[in-house]
């Protein structure tokens, strides 16, 4: 187990009746094992609040840490010790989920097999209205409002109690109790000789609820206003530090609430929630649950512990909106508020998600084919249909190859329209691997705390994973990584080296299936040539072109475009492709042997031609915006007919969806610059023109 702490800062200043939260300390507790070669991790959040939790910060470091000593020798949470410390319960009880959930599902953000944790149903929460003076809660209540919210709770007792009233009057004049509820959280702000008087005259405005009116601890007082309040009372800081069976029995039964909120965190964790919910349940008292200014970690096992609870109940407002009041948060979990309805991820993964339950629905059906998109790298992109049997076949080359066995991990961050991110599906499928999923993204890793044992990639999420902290380690500690979709550079290749795991340059394309070679790229004895896996054989038509013959995953010879150096044993090198040569003053260039030569410059490009009087066609690059002197560098590695003769800065490359440079796109934009060039020159295309040669 490690334990690391860490401090959050709020976005705004989070006023209460207890004063000004500016930043929120926590400890993050993570588990480490493994399941025999499979990596499993979990982890936890304790997150005490200051001047409100029953925790004792004097001693908290040093019971933390024996606690996690405790569970770590006997497997348990020394739940005795831990009776009035409920922060580093739930911490541990979470951290133990997410473990087990690591083990059972490869996810280890997923506690809780519900409709809300899978995506595909929300959570309806209220909007938390902060306090501050009159012009602040009153913003703050209208942008709740436009936001759509049907449940607004407001923050009370910080300002002049009139000033309040009006904004609870603003509210009812707009907006009648059927079309939104208002509760509103005093925070224990009322004197007890002038609740009553105070509750009455709340109760005009339709109030669903009050949360402590006066301070905790003064049971006949609350009882007696539990009795006789004209609107419902709930109790909240009323239950923090009232922590065995007994005492709880006690307090219910003594002060008869309508309502109580379950704060996981300051009750001591799920299992004080669950008991408190029993007896309350009971008693025929209601309840719900609101976070406790939890960082996403502790949010996230909230809200799905609440979507499992209160499944029945899916019009319950819970309060759950606080993770998003940090500058900065717990970069693996992605909660996304739309409106009053919490989701487990945000839209966009929500429809990659469905994307792949729908391919997953389609590889279940009777039919025998399926459609596929070709990427579109050197032309329009095409759907074509193929066998599901061959999609199949190559699926268990590459299980077979990479030694994958059921139950290993694999991560899909790649887009499901088209045959890289099919062909992973198909593989977990059949070879019964956990599948992870990842919204496609230049950062696959940013969602996970634990390597998965089976990465497919391009190269350009390679790099960009290679280059940030975190995503590396994890990227280092992956057993299994194939790379395709685009060429390698001579820095990937550099990078791949640190890591301790196999990785794989894949050869293929939509006809075959995926790929139908591998070479790798890193270990004791990296390769040049790709080696076609088993049933797979090549050759060289007269062009100089590979040729692929593959009968179980194409049925038909193959010719490619794909200009290759073939060894007697069957491995191969791609030469470039023969329909990116540019022909150029009487010569011919390799678009990608040019673009090797150029892997070191310090900004993404491609390189395409444009038509040129002098010379036919001429080298031109399109680069991303840059303030190095590229004609320069490129002049110093390349030889002299090779540097390019335009220069085009662009803010967007053109590339596929599957990171594939779009060359017939890249020549079109050359093209259209090109002319506007000629109207009115580019100042670096001026400086490298055909008079150079």
């Amino acid at each position: 187990m490690n334990i690391r702490p860490e401090t959050l800062r709020f976005k705004q200043p989070a006023g209460t009746s207890r004063g000004i939260y500016r930043e929120r300390k926590l400890w993050y507790v993570e588990l480490r094992g493994n399941d025999g070669n499979r990596p499993l991790c979990g982890i936890g959040e304790c997150a005490p609040l200051m001047q409100l939790s029953c925790d004792d910060m004097s001693r908290y470091d040093d019971v933390l840490k024996k606690a996690c000593e405790a569970l770590t020798a006997t497997g348990e949470i020394p739940r005795q010790m831990l009776t009035n410390f409920p922060s580093i319960l739930m911490g541990l009880e979470t951290a133990l989920l997410s473990y087990e959930a690591c083990k059972a599902t490869g996810d280890p953000f997923r506690l809780f097999d519900t409709p809300f944790s899978r995506g595909e149903d929300s959570l309806v929460i209220n909007g938390l209205v902060w306090m501050g003076n009159f012009k602040e809660m009153l913003q703050r209540m209208e942008e709740k409002l436009a936001a759509g919210f049907r449940c607004v709770k407001l923050k009370i007792g910080a300002i002049d109690f009139e000033q309040e009233l009006d904004l609870l009057r603003k509210l009812r004049q707009n907006h009648s109790n059927r079309h939104l509820e208002i509760r509103v959280d005093a925070n224990g702000a009322f004197a007890v000789r002038e609740a009553m008087e105070r509750l009455q005259r709340l109760a005009e405005f339709d109030l669903h609820s009050i949360e402590q009116p006066i301070r905790q601890g003064q049971w006949e007082s609350m009882a007696e206003l539990c009795r006789t309040s004209p609107i419902p009372i709930a109790l909240d800081e009323e239950l923090i530090g009232v922590n065995t069976t007994q005492e709880r029995v006690d307090l219910l039964d003594t002060i008869r609430p309508q309502y109580i909120i379950l704060k996981p965190t300051l009750h001591g964790g799920f299992s004080g929630a669950d008991e408190w919910i029993s007896l309350a349940e009971e008693r025929r008292i209601g309840h719900w649950a609101t976070s406790a200014l939890e960082s996403n970690v502790g949010l996230n096992a909230i809200a799905q512990w609440c979507s499992r609870r209160y499944a029945s109940l899916p019009s319950l407002p819970q309060g759950l909106g606080t993770g998003q009041l940090f500058e900065t948060n717990h970069r693996s979990v992605s909660l996304h508020p739309e409106g009053d309805c919490l989701w487990a991820g945000d839209r966009e993964r929500r429809d990659f998600e469905g994307k792949v339950k729908a391919f997953i629905s389609d590889w279940h059906s009777e039919a025998s084919t399926m459609k596929v998109k070709t990427s579109g790298s050197t032309g329009t992109p095409k759907t074509i249909v193929v066998e599901k049997k061959n999609m199949a076949a190559g699926a268990e080359k590459t299980l077979k190859y990479l030694r994958l066995k059921e139950g290993d991990t694999a991560l899909l961050c790649l887009p499901i329209d088209y045959i890289a991110g099919k062909m992973m599906v198909v593989r977990a499928l059949l070879g019964k691997l956990r599948l992870l999923l990842a919204t496609p993204d230049t950062h696959p890793l940013r969602g996970l705390i634990c390597p998965p044992m089976f990465l497919a990639v391009t190269p350009m999420q390679a790099l960009v994973s290679l280059r940030t902290d975190g995503e590396r380690e994890l990227f280092h500690a992956t057993p299994r990584i194939i790379i395709g979709g685009g060429s390698v550079s001579r820095e990937l290749i550099e990078a791949v080296g640190a890591c301790r795991g196999e990785v794989y340059s894949t050869y293929g394309m939509t006809e075959t299936l995926s790929h139908i070679a591998l070479r790798r790229l890193n270990g004791a004895s990296p390769e040049e040539y790709y080696t076609p896996l088993t049933g797979v054989r090549v050759a060289l038509d007269s062009n100089g072109c590979l040729t692929v013959e593959a009968p179980d995953v194409c049925p038909k010879r193959l010719v490619t475009n794909d200009l290759a150096e073939l060894l007697p044993d069957g491995r191969f090198r791609i030469l470039g492709r023969k329909d990116n040569v540019i022909c150029s003053g009487g010569l011919k260039f390799q678009v990608e042997e040019l673009e090797a030569k150029l892997s070191s410059l310090p900004c993404r490009f491609l390189l395409t031609a444009v038509p040129d009087t002098v010379l036919g066609d001429a080298l031109t690059m399109l680069h991303e915006p840059t303030a190095a002197d590229l004609p320069s560098i490129c002049r110093s590695l390349l030889g002299r007919y090779e540097v390019p003769r335009k220069y085009f800065s662009v803010d967007r490359l053109p590339f596929t969806e599957t990171g594939k440079p779009a060359r017939l796109q890249a020549r079109q934009l050359a093209m259209r610059l090109a002319e506007m060039d000629h109207e009115q020159p580019n100042e670096m295309s001026k400086d490298t023109t055909a008079g150079d040669l």
